[in-house]
């Protein structure tokens, strides 16, 4: 089943659930990828969808630091819960230690001598944890690691 398929499914069950919180989540992601498909003139496939709800996601996330600064907590606790059944969409994400192997590897490959190498070992890295990492923290230990060359 795509992730099209299961959203459209989901979407059915939580109309008939009464669940309004996940029925205005799917349906605000489904009108996301619909804006998404308009502005690449083609269908989404998975990973297009993934990549819509990793800036849904990441939209969630800045809205919650806005809020929690702005000391409205009903609002942080509804962004909070939509955010969570955004992320049963995406894949599984990768755990810290496996994210600091693959950047290991990368910087073997691509020969990265220190922090100024950091856009090449980037471009190598993000298409190999694209959806399934947190970009901030992968951009982190980059700099972690390429701190410590």
């Amino acid at each position: 089943m795509s992730l099209r398929e299961k959203l459209d499914t989901d979407l059915k069950a939580a109309m008939r659930a009464k669940d309004e919180l996940r029925k205005l989540v799917i349906r605000s992601l489904l009108s996301s990828m619909n804006y998404a498909e308009i502005a690449k003139q083609k269908k989404l496939d998975d990973g297009g969808i993934i990549e819509v709800i990793g800036k849904e996601i990441k939209q969630r996330r800045e809205s919650i630091e806005a809020y929690t600064q702005g000391h409205r907590q009903d609002l942080v606790d509804n962004e909070t819960a939509e955010m969570a059944i955004l992320q049963e969409y995406m894949p599984a994400q990768m755990g810290r230690d496996e994210i600091t192997a693959i950047i290991q590897n990368v910087i073997a490959e691509v020969g990265a001598k220190g922090p100024g190498d950091k856009g090449k070992v980037m471009q190598k890295l993000m298409p190999q944890v694209k959806g399934k990492a947190d970009g901030s923290e992968v951009n982190n230990l980059v700099i972690e690691l390429l701190g410590k060359l």
